[in-house]
């Protein structure tokens, strides 16, 4: 139920973020390392997108929700994907977040947080 959940909010993202121009490559990119929501391409960019989505704000907005290990795994997974994707590995790399508060209500709030955080 969570991860068929999860990949509604995913899909709304990447429906999301292709309006704005960006074209998605890859959806859910798993690894033993972690696992990337998506995957984008913006001109010579790879963005990489953690998607996260809450219903109520009562213990801090979906962003908040995004540590230090969950943005080291993160990181950690995108290394994986450059290496298995040559192609990508000369790219700049960006890492954004969407996220969804308020889910169960008539009209979540999308918010796009472009270079959220760094590889570092």
């Amino acid at each position: 139920m969570q991860l068929e959940r999860g990949r509604r909010w995913e899909a709304a993202a990447a429906e999301y973020l292709e309006r704005q121009r960006l074209t998605v490559l890859t959806r859910g990119y798993r690894c033993r390392l972690g696992e990337l929501d998506l995957v984008c391409r913006d001109g010579g960019m790879l963005i990489i997108v953690e998607v996260r989505a809450r219903a109520t704000s009562a213990y801090g907005s979906a962003v908040s929700t995004i540590g230090p290990r969950k943005r080291a795994r993160i990181v950690q997974a995108t290394r994986h994907f450059l290496m298995r994707h040559p192609e990508w590995s000369t790219a700049r790399v960006r890492f954004d977040v969407v996220t969804f508060d308020a889910i169960e209500t008539a009209t979540p709030a999308i918010c796009w947080i472009r270079n959220a955080f760094d590889a570092s």
